[in-house]
Parts: C-alpha cells; structure tokens; sequence
C-alpha cells in the first residue's frame, strides 16, 4: 500500500510508547510489529541496520528511526490535526530543549536506580529525582508542558512512568513523595485515551525489568 504505515516496536519500550502515542493523537492507522529484542528480526535488521534498535517507523516503505525524529515526522507529514510542536519557532525550539533533555538524562539515570546497588544506587536515586524536580520547575503551574493540551515534550516524557513502579520498587523509594507535581502531571496524561491506551501495566513492566536484569547478568 502506498499510504502503508508500520511500526516496529517492543511493547515495553518507552521509545516506542511515544511514536503509539503521537500516531493514536493524529489518528493513523497502522500495523504493529512486535519485535524480539533478544532474537532482532532480519526487518528491523535492514530497516534500522544503523542502531538496530526499535522503534522504527516505516511509511510508505521507507524508514524512520529515533523515536523523537519519528515523533517530529508524524507531526510534519500529518500537519492538518492534533499538532504536537508549538507553530512559534522559539517556543518549538525550546520543547525541542527539553525532548532532547529527557533523551540525553532520564533512562540513564534511571538505570543507576535498577542497574546498581548501595552508594552508586544512592547517588543515582538523588540525580533522579533532581532530574525530574528541574523538570517540575519547566513545568511550573501549566497542566501541560506545552500549555493547554499535550504535546511533545509531555509525549517524550510520559512514557517514562509506566517505568516508575519498577525504578521505585528496585530502588525502594517514592517518587511521589519527592516529586508530587510530576506525578499529578502524569495522571493527568493518562487521562488522555491516547496515553491510556498506550502505557503498559507497571507490574508487567516490573516483571520484563527484572528479566532483563538477568538476561543481563544485573544482579
């Protein structure tokens, strides 16, 4: 099909949660291929030969890859509903700073919670939570990080937290009592179906980690 729009993916990935999010907000149709990341199919193999990594966009045969370039291109190719950039070229710019921000700190320091334990697990717990306390502050008083409605630096977010129940459980800690603003944005993303939909169950998420874990050799 001309108009075929498919997505690798893994249902776990937090990468992958955001391209289901921003497809379900402008909705579009699409076929979904869950990958194994542990035996890689020779089609994400040819379709991302760079990375090797989920997810990847494939629209009209040809692919897409990085979850926030996949995120920009659906917004850029379906720009006739549900826009997730701000139309001002500072404000895009600086929703842009913060996609990136999330990219380049959260999973990594996350993964100093799950992946360590005693003094490194300690450090990596309170670089967490500041992490997300300086994204509180961006966030500041608006429902959403973009103003009114959801928009790309929520969707680069959001994804997160349905990883939050497994970081916190590991690292025996609470994020809501450290970032209660954070959590009351997050809900509040959840309250939109597209995210909803989107999100796994944390437990199941939890059990996936815990597997990695030792797939992983992470005692």
């Amino acid at each position: 099909m001309e108009n075929e729009v498919v997505l690798l993916d893994l249902w776990a990935s937090m990468y992958g949660m955001r391209v289901r999010i921003a497809l379900a907000e402008k909705g579009i149709k699409y076929e979904y291929i869950e990958e194994d990341i542990w035996n890689k199919s020779d089609l994400l193999l040819q379709m991302n030969p760079v990375h090797k990594k989920v997810p990847v966009l494939i629209h009209k045969g040809k692919p897409i890859c990085e979850s926030l370039i996949a995120v920009q291109y659906i917004d850029e190719v379906w720009n006739d509903r549900s826009p997730l950039l701000p139309s001002d070229p500072y404000q895009r710019s600086q929703a842009r700073f913060w996609a990136d921000y999330v990219d380049k700190k959260i999973y990594d320091l996350a993964k100093k919670v799950w992946a360590r334990k005693g003094e490194e697990q300690e450090a990596g717990k309170k670089e967490f939570i500041e992490a997300l306390q300086l994204l509180e502050a961006e966030l500041g008083d608006k429902p959403f990080f973009g103003g009114d409605k959801l928009g790309f630096v929520d969707i680069s977010l959001v994804t997160f937290y349905s990883w939050f129940y497994a970081v916190e459980t590991i690292g025996n800690f609470s994020i809501e009592s450290e970032c209660p603003k954070f959590i009351s944005w997050a809900k509040r993303c959840l309250q939109k179906e597209s995210v909803a939909n989107t999100l796994p169950n944390s437990e199941r998420v939890y059990e996936f980690l815990l597997d990695a874990k030792k797939r992983l050799g992470i005692e």
